[in-house]
């Protein structure tokens, strides 16, 4: 790397972290997942609803059995299905927001899995709620870097800095932040890896939510938490189905790797960040 000593470089190197980029293209045989449509589902399965706001909407189904997931460092699940539901605004006008920081929304964003030897069908949208056009979903393995103030980044190379801000460090470099930006500039839909954040980390949201925050960005507890989730998933802003998800923002569910591997999804965490 033109702008690192081979010694950071080499540090740099060793935290970034596979993903699997999920491409938007209409009419492809080879999908592993889709965004829109309608979601297959046991008959038995209740349409995940916000109390006193009404069901979500139905956001992306992902098949596990599909997806190159040895190539991942996160323990998916071999088969099976993934479902993603968020409460869009479709029903209230976008009156009712679901943040990380406040509980009573949290059952505003929802992941479903449903196993590969279940029985399912398609479901229609609840009455009120508009599917959004269906597009294929294609996979491809890539590396994914974080921002240096990541708390993995910033744990590297300056663990006294403070969490979220720029320090005085070449991986902080205006030039190698620039460089960086130009080699993964979009967001994107994603599975696994590195989030793309569009603003702070999104670790350090959901630790701040988890933490009821009651702790300061000075408290190592924070950093600690944040260091405990993963990104699962991440579905940008897509023209093509109809989503804009606030001034072209993204959706980002995170889990802590415990609780993937115990198939715990109801745990998975949600937030949304735009621009």
């Amino acid at each position: 790397m033109q702008h690192l000593s081979p010694e950071i470089a080499e540090k740099w190197s060793g935290l970034l972290r596979p993903d699997v980029r999920l491409d938007a293209e209409i009419g492809s045989d080879n999908a592993v997942g889709r965004l829109g449509g309608s979601p297959a589902l046991p008959a038995a399965a209740e349409w995940p609803v916000w109390d006193g706001h009404g069901p979500l909407s139905f956001i992306a189904s992902i098949d596990c059995a599909r997806l190159p997931t040895a190539a991942l460092d996160i323990d998916l699940p071999a088969a099976g299905t993934l479902l993603f539901f968020y409460f869009d605004g479709q029903l209230d006008d976008g009156d009712a927001l679901v943040l990380a920081q406040d509980r009573e929304s949290w059952a505003g964003a929802r992941v479903l899995y449903v196993a590969a030897d279940e029985e399912v069908a398609d479901r229609g949208a609840p009455a009120g709620l508009k599917p959004y056009p269906v597009v294929p979903l294609t996979a491809r393995v890539e590396m994914t870097a974080t921002e240096p103030w990541h708390p993995s980044a910033r744990a590297a190379f300056a663990p006294g800095a403070p969490l979220g801000n720029r320090y005085d460090h070449p991986v902080c470099s205006q030039e190698f932040l620039e460089a960086l930006w130009e080699f993964d500039d979009e967001v994107g839909h994603q599975i696994g890896g590195h989030a793309h954040s569009v603003q702070n980390p999104v670790e350090i949201e959901i630790a701040e939510a988890v933490l009821d925050g009651e702790v300061s960005w000075e408290d190592p507890r924070l950093s600690e938490e944040a260091s405990n989730w993963v990104l699962l998933a991440q579905f940008d802003s897509e023209d093509a189905a109809d989503m804009t998800w606030g001034d072209a923002g993204a959706l980002y569910w995170l889990i802590r790797p415990e609780d993937l591997a115990e198939r715990r999804f109801e745990r998975a965490m949600f937030t949304w960040q735009c621009s």
